[in-house]
């Protein structure tokens, strides 16, 4: 089972536990995965304008579809990868601390896209994820190295995926404020770009003192 179909798998089991029915970057070689196609902007070859698409309406248009589809499974890792941190003995307090941070905020957030996508009549998952922008995600054998890493060692690989899996989630959000339509998915779009660039400097400071 590839990554892709194992996060989408998370992110269910996520909304479900939320009362919800629908699916829920590395920053060093090797563990992340690329899915631009050679675009430039990952999202904009995927993202039809307004009117494009029969799930779209006069609240919302493809772009906001998009952004919640492909969020909810990126959002879904970020989110296995705290609770792997979290899972472990020996890790520094502040790096379990900011993966406390990071699984308490993105849970509610895939509840959230999970619920528009379930009012837009659309379906909480693609089929076709694969190769269509979710840039930052890490691949099986990241995730492996980060199950069976201890200690510091555990820490410093968490913060250098996690960072650049939080650069990818900014790199969708701001893809989100430049096209989306929805008010919330663009306030959600802005919210992303500001927390989680927070995060990662606190992440490099971090990682710089470990």
């Amino acid at each position: 089972m590839n990554t892709t179909i194992k996060t989408l798998s998370i992110a269910a089991a996520l909304a479900a536990s939320l009362g919800l029915a629908g699916c829920a970057a590395n920053a060093g070689s090797g563990n992340s995965m690329p899915m631009d196609h050679g675009s430039a902007s990952p999202m904009s070859s995927t993202m039809p304008g307004a009117g494009m698409s029969p799930a779209a309406d006069a609240n919302h248009n493809q772009a906001d579809i998009m952004f919640a589809q492909m969020m909810i499974p990126h959002h879904a890792q970020a989110v296995e990868m705290s609770g792997i941190i979290l899972d472990k003995q020996d890790i520094p307090a502040e790096a379990t601390a900011l993966a406390t941070k990071i699984k308490a905020a993105q849970a509610p957030e895939i509840e959230q896209m999970t619920g528009w996508l379930q009012g837009w009549n659309v379906p909480a998952a693609m089929s076709d994820h694969t190769g269509h922008g979710m840039t930052g995600m890490v691949d099986d054998a990241g995730i492996d190295k980060l199950k069976s890493a201890t200690g510091a060692e555990a820490a410093r690989l968490f913060l250098q995926q996690m960072i650049g899996h939080h650069e990818g989630a900014i790199d969708m959000a701001q893809q989100e404020i430049s096209a989306g339509k929805s008010p919330e998915a663009v306030k959600l779009g802005h919210e992303i770009v500001d927390a989680q660039q927070a995060e990662i400097t606190q992440m490099k400071q971090l990682l710089a003192s470990l």
